[in-house]
């Protein structure tokens, strides 16, 4: 029983770090490749997808995407969708992806002559599932040394925290005050 518990708490704090680790913005200092705009159907990927674009017919399966290709400073490939996330979740209230991709086409640049930028996104790649991060904004930065303090997840992880640690406190008490002596009634 004592395994099972391990494991239970194991594979939920898990997905609590998996869906913290997808939805909080990261932050990536690239250079801009190229902006594209293609067809896409999602299909079993659906779930790594946003909805239809806010005022679009929600109806049609297949929709154009926005998307960025950059070169990171290690010099790896990467390529982001620039979708809108609307009201939906995560609450980025993104609604100007074709903004973003005149942004983006504005700083694209060549190895030669690079112009290096912080790609804000959320998102994983995954290229067996066809999966991508969405860019929530792009911004031009000096050199690729950019020093970048992510604020936002400092303040929504110590709110978790804070509230985690509450919750595990009142629990304690509450057993301390009113199980265990309950229990210890019994035997």
């Amino acid at each position: 029983m004592r395994y099972a518990k391990w494991v239970f708490w194991g594979v939920f704090w898990t997905i609590i770090l998996g869906f913290l680790h997808y939805t909080l913005p990261q932050h990536d200092v690239a250079r801009i490749t190229e902006t594209d705009v293609r067809r896409i159907t999602p299909g079993e990927n659906r779930l790594f997808w946003a909805q239809a674009d806010i005022g679009s017919d929600s109806s049609v399966a297949d929709r154009d995407v926005f998307f960025i290709s950059a070169v990171l400073t290690n010099g790896r490939v990467m390529v982001y969708r620039n979708e809108d996330t609307g009201w939906s979740w995560p609450p980025y209230f993104k609604f100007d992806s074709a903004n973003l991709h005149a942004e983006a086409g504005d700083l694209r640049s060549t190895a030669a002559a690079p112009q290096w930028v912080v790609i804000k996104h959320y998102g994983w790649r995954a290229e067996f599932l066809t999966i991508f991060p969405n860019a929530i904004s792009v911004r031009a930065v000096d050199s690729p040394d950019v020093r970048i303090i992510p604020w936002l997840n400092i303040i929504i992880l110590t709110t978790l925290a804070a509230f985690f640690w509450g919750i595990y406190a009142r629990w304690r008490r509450w057993r301390k005050r009113r199980a265990d002596p309950m229990v210890d009634d019994i035997l």
